[in-house]
């Protein structure tokens, strides 16, 4: 698995699989999945991710 984030446009890939990609859902505005020719899950991309918390991936708890 990799990620790759777009601060500019503020996107979060996360990168499953090398597998091709045959099919794409969006789950909701910000959510999409793609999937391979078997079913399983190639990648999902994040829309708005910090906005919508998924960006950073670990937060600090230190204040």
């Amino acid at each position: 698995m990799r990620t790759t984030y777009d601060e500019g446009d503020d996107i979060l890939v996360l990168h499953l699989s090398e597998k091709p990609i045959t099919r794409e859902c969006s789950q909701d505005w910000n959510t999409h999945v793609s999937y391979a020719e078997d079913g399983t899950i190639v990648e999902v991309v994040i829309l708005e991710a910090s906005k919508q918390g998924a960006w950073p991936l670990l937060r600090s708890r230190a204040a």
